[in-house]
């Protein structure tokens, strides 16, 4: 029989693996104790990193409905769980492994879908949901304008047309008819 406790702890975690939009599974071994403050304020307000024990973890997984490869569960492991941008907290855990190389990200999951290490760094890569809605808005702001001017030059452009029309009949242009040869004659 599983003790309360272990039990307590594994539905803890699979309560985090399922409202989390994103999990980040690190080896930590050879950081401070201030080091790990630091790496949990880089992640950003969405995330918390919290070490875990192996196989706990790879059973909340199991029960949160997640399949996460045997060799993530390797070493000292602490998972990042991230509630809100990914990518926020994708390059907060690559730039603090940049400047303390004992942190190593493993892998991870995103949105119920394994990650590995190396698709989180080019998570970490993307610019923040920010900037690419502000992008989206401006492109399609833009599409906007196009339309509208292009709708705005056909009733326009019309117009001149009938103006050249009518300005070429008042003048005695193609539009009138000529004068009969016949009455000319009398």
């Amino acid at each position: 029989m599983a003790r309360p406790d272990k039990s307590a702890a594994v539905a803890e975690l699979t309560d985090k693996f399922r409202s989390s939009n994103a999990a980040v599974l690190t080896e930590y071994r050879g950081l401070t104790v201030a080091q790990l403050k630091t790496l949990r304020r880089s992640l950003g307000e969405n995330a918390q990193y919290a070490v875990v024990k192996n196989t706990l973890t790879k059973i909340a997984a199991g029960n949160a409905g997640i399949t996460l490869e045997d060799e993530l569960f390797a070493g000292p492991t602490a998972v990042a769980f991230v509630t809100g941008d990914p990518v926020e907290s994708a390059k907060g855990l690559r730039d603090f492994a940049k400047e303390n190389p004992n942190l190593i990200i493993k892998g991870g999951v995103l949105d119920g879908k394994a990650l590995s290490a190396d698709e989180i760094k080019k998570l970490a890569d993307l610019e923040s949901r920010e900037v690419l809605l502000a992008k989206l808005a401006g492109a399609m702001k833009g599409k906007q304008s196009q339309a509208a001017a292009l709708f705005q030059a056909l009733p326009s452009k019309l117009v001149r047309t009938v103006d050249a029309l009518r300005d070429k009949v008042e003048q005695g242009g193609a539009g009138t008819p000529a004068p009969v040869e016949a009455e000319a004659a009398e």
